[in-house]
């Protein structure tokens, strides 16, 4: 029964796991439109979506306007650096990066529509490397680099004030302390979590609820566990087996039911795409307890979500001067951005040497010389605006 209730978690791309036995089990949500849980009568049940959901840490998003960067529920910022420069797509132009514990923030000096939002989620790693500008030719800057939607980018942010390492050391050390607090925001199965018994505690976190008697419904019979909830998460592991577990941060859920099955009540938890869209059925023993676990993970997943906990702490001491003193607040442009054939600027940032083969040779009239051809949609015009 183990092997199977653990083969029934982990392989995420089953296309459903039935009502059976004690009753819901877990599955992926989005494999099948058709929830035989929701075919029972509910008797309880929680909105659907208490919080918005969270993309500033997971999305990168260029040029775009600039309410639309605000900082959300949770979000801080950490530091504020004038002059740096966006080395490869903005060459030449000075802006303001804004790290919060969240994304990067970059903002051009001119033009509050040019902009970059890079969530550290899409982070792959940050190095610092020589590389050639236009402001201060040849000197260190931040690469970044990264991932999104399976295409890789390169960001290149290069600090225009000299002696000042304050763009190196606080961006490497917030995106050290995002990933090293994953589980405040992150849906885990089967992790080191549970140590005798005991949960291994995240910083900040409080236990307000220890309940035993919780069953698991990932299969015919049920595992018998124990739930444990906090102020960031709801965690459950097996009796028998502490490394079969699951710890579901409240940033993570979707909704919360307590439902009618044919074996019982039981309280169904869902959580977002995000996070896989899995369905997590519980049942507990006795069933009247059920109403007062439900309760206590409602209440707690409300209160966070009007003040979210992301888990990423950092401060910022012994500033260096950087001309902060000399910085004239930024306004909106009041302009209107026309459209054009520009080039896209998520092309702008596409890494050195991401071509695979080389393209066959053409003969450009323009140009009046033999060229590799370009790629499909590129003009002579738009590289000659790159550079």
């Amino acid at each position: 029964m183990q092997g199977r209730i653990l083969e029934g978690w982990a392989d995420g791309r089953r296309s459903e796991l039935e009502l059976c036995g004690h009753g819901v089990v877990a599955r992926r949500a989005h494999q099948d439109g058709r929830r035989a849980a929701s075919k029972a009568s509910g008797t309880m049940s929680a909105p659907d979506q208490l919080q918005e959901e969270v993309w500033q840490d997971r999305e990168i998003k260029f040029d775009q306007m600039p309410q639309l960067l605000k900082l959300r529920k949770g979000e801080f910022q950490i530091d504020s650096i004038n002059s740096v420069e966006d080395t490869k797509g903005n060459n030449g132009e000075r802006g303001i990066l804004i790290v919060t514990n969240l994304r990067l923030i970059w903002t051009s000096a001119k033009y509050a529509r040019t902009n970059l939002s890079i969530g550290f989620n899409c982070v792959s790693s940050v190095n610092i490397r020589t590389v050639n500008s236009k402001l201060r030719g040849n000197s260190q800057a931040l690469y970044v680099m990264t991932r999104f939607n399976s295409t890789r980018f390169e960001f290149i942010f290069t600090s225009l004030v000299k002696h000042s390492p304050r763009l190196f050391t606080t961006v490497q050390a917030v995106f050290k302390s995002y990933e090293t607090t994953k589980l405040y925001r992150d849906l885990k199965l089967r992790g080191a979590i549970i140590r005798d018994k005991e949960l291994v505690m995240l910083p900040n976190e409080q236990v307000y609820e220890k309940i035993n008697g919780i069953w698991n419904l990932s299969s015919d019979q049920g595992n018998l566990g124990t739930f444990i909830i906090t102020n960031v998460r709801t965690v459950w592991f097996a009796v028998l087996a502490e490394n079969f577990n699951v710890s579901i941060p409240y940033l993570q859920m979707k909704s919360i039911n307590v439902r009618n099955s044919k074996f019982g009540q039981a309280l169904v938890i869902e959580t977002t795409a995000s996070s896989g869209g899995y369905i997590l059925g519980f049942r507990a023993d006795p069933v009247e307890h059920l109403e007062e676990v439900y309760t206590q993970i409602h209440n707690l997943w409300k209160i966070f979500s009007v003040t979210p906990i992301f888990g990423v702490e950092f401060s910022v001491e012994d500033k260096q001067s950087d001309g902060k003193e000399n910085f004239v607040p930024r306004q909106e442009d009041d302009v209107q951005i026309m459209e054009g054939d520009d080039i896209e600027p998520c092309l702008l940032y596409q890494p050195d040497g991401e071509k695979e083969i080389d393209r066959e040779p053409i003969y450009n009239n323009e140009l009046g010389l033999a060229m590799e051809r370009l790629k499909e949609g590129s003009t002579i015009q738009q590289l000659w605006q790159i550079v």
